[in-house]
């Protein structure tokens, strides 16, 4: 359950409200990780629950933030998007938030990290091909309060984004 107070095992992991997962949890997250279509009744079979448990823990999940959105599995490729870059941004401090809204104002724009260090941002976008992420970086230059920015082009993925191993400890199943 998601209701769990702060004084459980360290075998428990923290979603972004704040509360934690258990090791069934887990389980039923590696279920839905590997058949992200599956029903209820699926689910709580697979997991070794009763439907009305699944049913319950997955609106937990997702009324606590604990299940993020699906869009990550949409190629940006089959959109006519297949060039991938991360553009490392220095911004004026106090415009921060104004950069953000702006930045989320670019449809190119899939990801935005605030980072530690000297760089403030690190921006995941994506574009039809050189000229297009040339634009794309204009674009993201031409915010107000962005100082400096560095595009690097991704050359291949290496290692997918991946939660399953993650679930896997959790659920300890390893």
């Amino acid at each position: 359950m998601l209701n769990r107070p702060p004084s459980r095992p360290a075998r428990e992991c923290t979603v972004p409200s704040g509360r934690t997962i258990d090791p069934t949890d887990a389980r039923l997250l590696l279920a839905l990780a590997g058949q992200p279509r599956a029903t209820t009744i699926a689910l709580a079979e697979q997991a070794g629950l009763s439907r009305n448990t699944v049913q319950a823990r997955l609106s937990g999940f997702e009324q606590h933030g604990a299940l993020q959105s699906f869009e990550r599995c949409v190629d940006p490729a089959v959109l006519g998007y297949p060039l991938t870059a991360f553009i490392t941004t220095q911004v004026t401090q106090r415009r921060m938030d104004g950069v953000a809204t702006a930045l989320a104002g670019i449809p190119e724009v899939l990801q935005v990290h605030g980072l530690s260090g000297q760089t403030d941002l690190l921006v995941h976008v994506v574009a039809k091909d050189a000229d297009d992420l040339y634009r794309v970086a204009d674009q993201i230059l031409g915010i107000p309060g962005v100082e400096r920015t560095n595009t690097a082009l991704v050359m291949r993925q290496l290692v997918d984004y991946r939660i399953t191993p993650l679930l896997r400890r959790a659920a300890g199943t390893r």
